[in-house]
């Protein structure tokens, strides 16, 4: 190889190295911007009250069937 050929290969691998540590950088900014904000909470209409205490009424009637094959 010609030593313009080596330095083109190390021109390449410079440049591809600094594209890389800045995209980490600004993939790590991405990821704590996304962590650093809240989370909204569901609106207070949705989840109807008669489904959440019918699911909860089949869970205990299972939780019940469930001690009574134990014993």
């Amino acid at each position: 190889m010609t030593m313009d050929a080596w330095k083109k290969k190390r021109m390449i691998a410079a440049v591809t190295a600094v594209y890389r540590y800045l995209r980490s950088q600004e993939e790590q900014q991405l990821a704590m911007a996304a962590v650093s904000r809240p989370v909204s909470a569901p609106a207070v209409g949705a989840v109807s009250l008669w489904s959440a205490s019918g699911r909860q009424a089949g869970m205990e009637m299972r939780r019940l069937l469930q001690m009574r094959i134990m014993r």
